[in-house]
């Protein structure tokens, strides 16, 4: 693919000069950024999210074998009443308290170990 196709239209490619020469040219590893100012959550933003992942070619932390995900995601608030429908436990209020994700081991013993950890952690927090 030619540096050519990725640029707006009507952008020229920049001149050879010194050591500078068009032709070594990539595209960079993209990063999108979207965001919103109006003060209120909603579908539209993480639509336009998802709408920008997928149209990086080439996203950053890549990794060099296909077997796992590059690390590419989005970043949301917490959705504080889906959390109060799905989860069974008491919750703080909305902005006191923290989701995350753990990528456990497969080994029954290894997960029960890290699940162990985890919980140690959380209850120190």
């Amino acid at each position: 693919m030619s540096t050519s196709s990725k640029r707006p239209s009507g952008a020229v490619a920049p001149q050879s000069q010194g050591l500078y020469d068009p032709a070594n040219e990539h595209d960079a590893c993209g990063v999108a950024f979207v965001a919103t100012l109006r003060g209120t959550p909603g579908r539209d933003i993480v639509d336009a999210g998802l709408t920008a992942l997928l149209n990086l070619d080439h996203r950053g932390a890549v990794g060099a074998e296909p077997d796992s995900g590059d690390g590419a995601g989005i970043l949301t608030q917490i959705p504080d009443a889906f959390m109060r429908d799905v989860i069974d436990a008491d919750l703080p209020p909305a902005g006191f308290y923290a989701i995350g994700m753990a990528f456990l081991p497969m080994d029954d013993g290894a997960r029960a170990a890290a699940v162990l950890a985890i919980e140690a952690i959380a209850a120190e927090e």
